[in-house]
């Protein structure tokens, strides 16, 4: 049985892309891994949120795990700042990053370039904690998306040069897991190839959006005048729309508006109606278990104190056996 690590920031809803890009895999695979969840909300302390939001986001984050089907006593789901070692190893591989190496980063040069007034020492680090994340339980196998690679690869340069500065063979190298070749990606709705929060609030179908909120979005999405000859490409925010209806509505639904494409006869307006309309048959049961345990706050403390308890045994082992491999003794 291998072991799995993977998080979620802690950053607010989660949406389709996130369902049907990780948790769905989650759920099949917790109960053939020894798997580790985490909310990362040390990984939001970049963003400064409010002590309200930050509380919050967290809270929303784990309800929505559990309403998607991630199991507690299969999985060991828990919040990344109850496990203090994370922190701990964090410091201690920081101690051997290279400067040039995190500045050299592709998700830290877009981040600079995107938040000019905010270029903290957390975004130039962001790499080491994600690894502190992964081998604090010493996995091997990571679920990233496309975006998460290159710091999957940087998780293994800071393992192998642990390794090779103390002369042992302690950290295994993690390597990305992802679920195969069925791997289903969610495009956004303001045209882009990614649905996600931080393409802003209308990019993105969360699982939490009310039916009312649903069709607003999608009678919004990015669309155009229509095809002007038949069986044209589709532009790629039309490519989208229909990429959404192949995932989320019956097959003889996306036949139809495909056959409406192709002759030129498409009115996008009931194409967006239609969609909406299976999105919101697909995401209401998980709504509904979002709602419902919502208001269970003692269900949700014990999750996360169970969970905490569980990832603790893993962290505390990976620490004093780290402690004792770099030198750190007590007299």
């Amino acid at each position: 049985m291998e072991t799995v690590v993977s998080g979620i920031r802690s950053t607010g809803n989660l949406h389709l892309g996130n369902y049907f890009g990780a948790i769905q895999n989650f759920v099949k695979m917790q109960y053939e891994n020894n798997c580790y969840f985490f909310i990362a909300d040390y990984h939001s302390l970049t963003t400064h949120p409010t002590p309200a939001d930050l509380h919050s986001n967290v809270k929303q984050v784990l309800v929505e795990y559990l309403a998607a089907g991630i199991d507690p006593e299969a999985a060991t789901v828990y919040i990344q700042s109850d496990l203090p070692e994370v922190a701990e190893l964090y410091l201690l591989l920081n101690m051997n990053a290279y400067l040039g190496e995190l500045e050299r980063c592709t998700s830290f040069k877009e981040k600079i370039r995107k938040q000019t007034e905010n270029v903290n020492a957390g975004l130039l680090t962001y790499p080491t904690l994600m690894a502190a994340d992964i081998i604090i339980h010493r996995a091997t196998k990571v679920p990233v998306g496309k975006d998460q690679e290159q710091h999957l690869e940087m998780t293994r340069t800071f393992a192998n040069r642990f390794n090779r500065m103390y002369n042992v063979s302690y950290f295994p190298e993690p390597f990305a897991y992802n679920f195969g070749s069925e791997l289903i990606k969610i495009p956004g709705l303001d045209g882009s190839t990614k649905m996600g929060k931080s393409e802003g609030e209308g990019n993105a179908l969360f699982l939490a959006d009310a039916p009312e909120v649903i069709r607003k979005k999608v009678m919004r999405a990015v669309s155009d005048a229509g095809p002007t000859e038949p069986n044209q490409p589709k532009p790629q925010a039309i490519e989208n729309l229909f990429s959404l209806m192949k995932t989320l509505s019956k097959p003889e639904t996306l036949q139809f508006f495909e056959e409406k494409y192709n002759n030129c006869e498409i009115r996008y307006g009931d194409m967006k109606k239609q969609l909406a309309e299976d999105v919101i048959e697909f995401t209401t049961p998980l709504r509904e278990k979002i709602l419902d345990l919502a208001k269970n706050e003692e269900y949700l403390r014990k999750v996360a104190k169970n969970g905490a308890e569980k990832a603790k045994e893993s962290a505390v082992k990976t620490i004093k056996e780290v402690r004792e491999i770099i030198g750190f003794k007590p007299f």
